[in-house]
């Protein structure tokens, strides 16, 4: 059974999850109708990551025997100046969630509930597997200046997804 303190962490996790989800929705939705096809589906495939995460942790709460609630979600911005402004919001989004795991460290270590802290690694490694990703995607649209954009749309999906797979 989960400890109030670790189980009211996860709900909050869970809201930020689902936020992530819609908010990469969000800029999938703007980058298509940019014309940007590749970066629209590199976006699209974020989501579904993030609504995975989401119901990884929902999951995992209500294993646990606690019941996970699911929040409303606020609605994200809608429209982004540049594609390098978007990933770099994107990439200081992934920096508040990785601060959020972070913060769910010492709430599972106080409890001393050692099989949430073996499991919430997972999310760790994600975090920083993710936050590396979205820089190589900034340098790389940093190199290209606004030049190129067409070809690096083409082959951002070929770029290292998440899990260092391929994409």
């Amino acid at each position: 059974m989960l400890k109030r303190s670790i189980l009211d962490a996860l709900n909050e996790q869970i809201q930020k999850e689902g936020y992530s989800a819609n908010l990469y929705l969000a800029m999938a939705s703007w980058a298509e109708t940019e014309g940007y096809d590749g970066i629209t589906q590199w976006l699209y495939a974020q989501a579904q990551e993030e609504t995975e995460h989401m119901l990884k942790i929902i999951g995992y709460v209500n294993e646990r025997g606690g019941k996970a609630i699911i929040p409303a979600f606020d609605k994200p911005p809608a429209e982004w100046n540049s594609i390098q402004e978007m990933f770099d919001q994107v990439l200081e989004h992934e920096k508040f969630v990785t601060e959020s795991i972070h913060s769910i460290i010492p709430i599972i270590q106080k409890e001393n509930d050692y099989a949430s802290l073996r499991w919430i690694q997972w999310f760790v490694d994600e975090q920083m597997e993710e936050e590396s990703s979205v820089q190589e995607i900034i340098d790389k649209l940093e190199m290209l200046g606004d030049k190129n954009l067409y070809m690096f749309d083409r082959d951002i999906m070929g770029m290292r997804a998440e899990g260092g797979e391929e994409a």
